[in-house]
């Protein structure tokens, strides 16, 4: 099996963006055909005293070793995916994930992540995110194993 050695990731240039969670709705897009964006978002953007910060996975997977039956595992394209059929939805990888990424929506039981598919860099008007392609090597967390490459 031919392993990942990159992985494009989110990143944030918080001095452009405006708050307006445009980014929020096109990942909620993605992940539940809906515009709701909050809670039904892999991506959260959070206002500060002064600006924004965002808060997303940052592909590092460290969940990889937290499922009981194998559903998280790392793409050929470096991103770390959960597979839903695969899934029990036990919630261990939401309980493990050291940032809080791996999300729980009350309206199924499996967990979603991001999985840097873009859309909320497309959908953010004011270029405030973009994905970058970054090393595995320099960004991968092992728990136990060294599941999905």
């Amino acid at each position: 099996m031919d392993y990942a050695t990159n992985v494009k990731i989110l990143k944030f240039h918080p001095e452009k963006c405006k708050g307006c969670l445009e980014c929020e709705k096109a990942c909620s897009q993605v992940h539940f055909k809906t515009n709701d964006g909050g809670e039904k978002s892999a991506i959260r953007i959070h206002k500060l005293e002064k600006g924004y910060t965002m808060h997303v996975c940052d592909q590092r997977g460290l969940c990889l070793d937290m499922c009981p039956v194998g559903a998280l595992t790392r793409r050929k394209n470096g991103v770390v995916w959960l597979d839903k059929d695969t899934c029990i939805g036990c919630q261990a990888c939401v309980g493990f994930c050291p940032i809080g990424a791996m999300r729980k929506a009350d309206i199924r039981i499996e967990p979603f992540k991001c999985i840097s598919c873009g859309a909320c860099v497309r959908a953010c008007p004011e270029k405030a995110l973009e994905l970058v392609e970054v090393k595995i090597a320099n960004i991968k967390q092992v728990v136990y194993h060294k599941l999905g490459g």
